[in-house]
């Protein structure tokens, strides 16, 4: 009963379906690349086919397609081939052509094969063209093939694949259809040939299969020029058709870089690298933030990972924001809930950077924060001269343990262009902060002494802004080593009528250490 209903269905099928009904996936994916192949050479001539079977059987864009391939024109073919002969006569010209004229040995297709449309001698005689025009005749740029291979007879697959190789030795490629089903390796084959146009190929996942080929295959089209003979859905599929890849990848050899593409360096983990007090080795404390930053220019296109252990080898949480800033760098803050070894691990692109993981030791609770206080010519409301280093104190007798972190926020709100240095001292945290613009500018000063409770900060000290103003060294330059303060000092000067007015140094700093002592009065 079965054996009869199937005897049923074939014959209610039609015949292209039977013709694919054997493996019909690969085939069915040669039939659309073959098609898609045939046509990128037809739009030269502004024809197209939507349908191989159908299509090739007048025999008129057959005459057009090798007319293209060869380069030649045939002087009379039928225009209005209405009648099979007519058809018959275009077809047979065309595959004696081929044979006669170009050297291309046509086995076992016949012009009526091509007329009556029988799908797979027609795939065969495309297949012949895609293998005699594409492969086997173009000299590709680059190809250093071994003495005497040409002659000793090497097929255009081993060419192909010989090629592929050579250009991509990290990956063992070894055939045309599963070592291709990740999109790793078209990734690798594009970027060989543009390097920087898909500089991560080797971190991309390969369970991911589809996403990989699709960037891969749509960089390669737009910027190599490469059209997609075959789609991305097709190249993953297991049953992938080895004629189909090797259509595709065929192009590849003479594929030139459009001008602006977008290249970028590949992905290097090695080039980031982290800074701050949060990954110190000591100087942390308990319930107090600890922050650094991971700088990443010039190491690619990825993502900033940060993984904190406690001494528990539990995982604590860390904030992690993109500042979107010329060195493309990362705030990290996390808060230590208890004493002991920590370990910070900072991963780019899934791979640790140099130095990760840091080992991190973590005392107890910080101190007050009320107790610090700040004061210097760094923190007045004017007499910061651009381009010239400037100063303030900050006081932490009696305030206990903590870490001294200073931020300076220029005009624009950018933190990271002034960057503090701090000196520790006996009994105070002295910074020099450096302008770096070269115009009047105002900038905040802020003070962070400890950060008792994650979710707030306290500010010590002074939360200043300070107009910078075009100043006078009063002290002459000849005799600037012999000033108390080794030239560094930029008391304000002016001229009133023809007499220049200036104010010793030794004053100025008397004045000032008064202000100062003042000022932790008042405080």
């Amino acid at each position: 009963m079965h054996d009869i209903e199937a005897d049923l269905d074939e014959e209610d099928m039609p015949a292209t379906e039977r013709e694919l009904a054997d493996d019909a996936q690969w085939k069915l994916i040669q039939k659309n690349t073959f098609t898609r192949w045939a046509n990128e050479h037809l739009k030269t001539v502004n024809k197209h086919m939507n349908d191989l079977e159908n299509d090739l059987s007048d025999g008129l864009r057959l005459v057009a397609l090798v007319e293209v391939l060869s380069g030649k024109k045939f002087k009379h073919i039928n225009k209005r081939p209405n009648f099979r002969t007519q058809k018959l006569e275009n077809v047979t010209m065309s595959l004696k052509f081929l044979e006669e004229d170009e050297g291309i040995k046509i086995v076992n297709i016949d012009s009526t094969d091509i007329v009556d449309k029988k799908l797979k001698l027609i795939l065969g005689l495309i297949w012949t063209l895609i293998l005699h025009y594409s492969i086997s005749m173009p000299v590709w740029e680059g190809e250093e093939p071994e003495p005497g291979e040409r002659e000793k007879g090497a097929t255009p697959k081993q060419r192909l694949l010989g090629w592929i190789q050579g250009k991509v030795p990290d990956l063992p490629i070894k055939n045309f259809t599963h070592d291709w089903n990740d999109g790793r390796a078209v990734g690798a084959l594009v970027d060989a040939i543009a390097p920087g146009l898909c500089p991560d190929w080797e971190d991309w996942d390969p369970k991911k299969s589809k996403p990989n080929a699709k960037e891969a295959m749509d960089a390669a089209e737009k910027w190599l020029d490469v059209p997609q003979l075959i789609k991305p859905e097709e190249m993953i599929n297991p049953k992938i058709d080895e004629l189909s890849m090797m259509t595709y990848l065929s192009q590849f050899p003479n594929a030139k870089l459009k001008p602006g593409a977008p290249l970028r360096p590949r992905t290097n983990a090695a080039r980031v690298r982290a800074y701050g007090p949060g990954i110190e080795p000591t100087g942390n404390h308990m319930g107090a933030a600890a922050r650094f930053t991971v700088e990443t220019f010039s190491a690619g296109r990825g993502e900033v990972t940060v993984i904190i252990l406690n001494p528990k080898g539990q995982q604590e949480t860390c904030e992690v924001i993109f500042n979107d800033d010329r060195n493309k760098t990362y705030s990290c803050t996390y808060t230590p809930q208890m004493e002991g070894d920590y370990r910070v691990i900072v991963k780019f692109s899934t791979k640790e950077i140099p130095k990760s993981p840091f080992n991190v030791k973590v005392e107890g609770a910080a101190g007050d924060a009320s107790k610090c206080s700040a004061a210097g010519p760094g923190l007045e409301k004017s007499g910061v001269m651009a381009l010239h280093k400037t100063y303030f104190e900050i006081f932490t007798e009696g305030a206990g343990r903590g870490n001294v972190e200073v931020i300076i926020m220029d005009p624009a709100g950018h933190r990271e262009r002034v960057k503090p240095v701090i000196t520790k001292k006996d009994r105070i945290h002295l910074l020099r902060g450096i302008h770096t613009k070269r115009c009047w500018h105002s900038f905040s000063a802020s003070v962070l002494r400890w950060t008792p409770d994650s979710k707030q900060s306290v500010f010590c000290g002074s939360l200043a802004t300070c107009r910078a103003k075009e100043m006078l060294c009063h002290w002459p330059r000849r005799s600037a080593q012999r000033c108390p303060c080794q030239g560094r000092c930029c008391v304000s000067s002016s001229y009133k009528g023809s007499r220049r007015r200036s104010t010793p140094c030794s004053d100025y700093w008397t004045r000032w250490c008064r202000r100062a002592l003042q000022y932790q009065e008042d405080r």
